[in-house]
């Protein structure tokens, strides 16, 4: 890959926040998706994030798998793995405007339920715990948002806040949940071609940024409030989704 001096500094950034990501903010995803798919035609930028994010999730499964709410994760993996197969059959048929905004839509909507159940809550009305069907609605929406866009965070972000779980869980959680997610998706990435050699190699030269943003994570995390950690990551999310459907 042959990049410009400015767009290997970018890249370092996307990394940087990569690490960030993954042990502290999760809903700033869509910020390194942003930058990747600037420097690469999106399914190259795809392929080329993906190792990137098991470096991260590599990270905070080892400094927060303790805190890992692993009922959750059950609850979500087949389903998500599910998502990542209709993934994979949609991502030659769509083109990447349709998918921005196929996931934007999808993710606006449920931070919309996420503050109407919020506000119910804050207001003294009795919110009812979600139904069976969310935990498969959101496992099927998060696979195929992750093999089209690399952008499940977000709806992970809305799962667990919805969830209610303190901002270490919620984190622990993600971790173990997305490493096992993402490592589910190499083979189908490889086949597709957006995995190579060339493009892991670079991926070697980012680790290092990405063990930076990763620690930078851990720091933020420790000092943030846990009702300031929900409003960002709800409104992260929320970014995210008006971003992709103005792509």
């Amino acid at each position: 890959m042959n990049f410009e001096p400015w767009q290997i500094a970018l890249a370092v950034l996307g990394a940087l926040l990569v690490g960030i990501s993954k042990t502290g903010m999760t809903g700033i995803g869509i910020l390194f998706v942003a930058i990747f798919s600037s420097l690469l035609p999106a399914r190259q930028a795809t392929g080329l994030v993906l190792p990137l994010l098991i470096f991260g999730d590599v990270v905070a499964v080892a400094v927060y798998r303790k805190h890992a709410c692993w009922s959750h994760v059950w609850r979500l993996l087949p389903w998500t793995a599910a998502g990542v197969v209709i993934g994979y059959l949609a991502l030659l048929r769509i083109d990447d405007h349709q998918a921005g905004v196929l996931i934007g839509t999808i993710i606006l909507g449920l931070a919309a339920l996420h503050v109407w159940r919020r506000r119910g809550a804050s207001a003294g009305v009795e919110v009812t715990e979600h139904g069976v069907w969310f935990a498969p609605l959101i496992g099927v929406l998060a696979g195929f948002t992750t093999l089209v866009a690399n952008a499940a965070g977000p709806l992970m972000a809305i799962y667990l806040l919805a969830m209610c779980l303190p901002k270490m869980e919620y984190v622990g959680t993600g971790a173990v949940f997305f490493l096992l997610l993402n490592c589910f998706k190499v083979p189908f990435m490889m086949h597709l071609g957006l995995i190579t050699a060339e493009s892991f190699r670079f991926n070697l030269l980012l680790a290092p940024a990405v063990l930076a943003g990763a620690w930078l994570g851990w720091w933020f995390l420790r000092c943030i409030p846990q009702r300031l950690f929900e409003n960002l990551a709800l409104g992260l999310g929320v970014a995210a989704g008006i971003r992709l459907l103005l792509h």
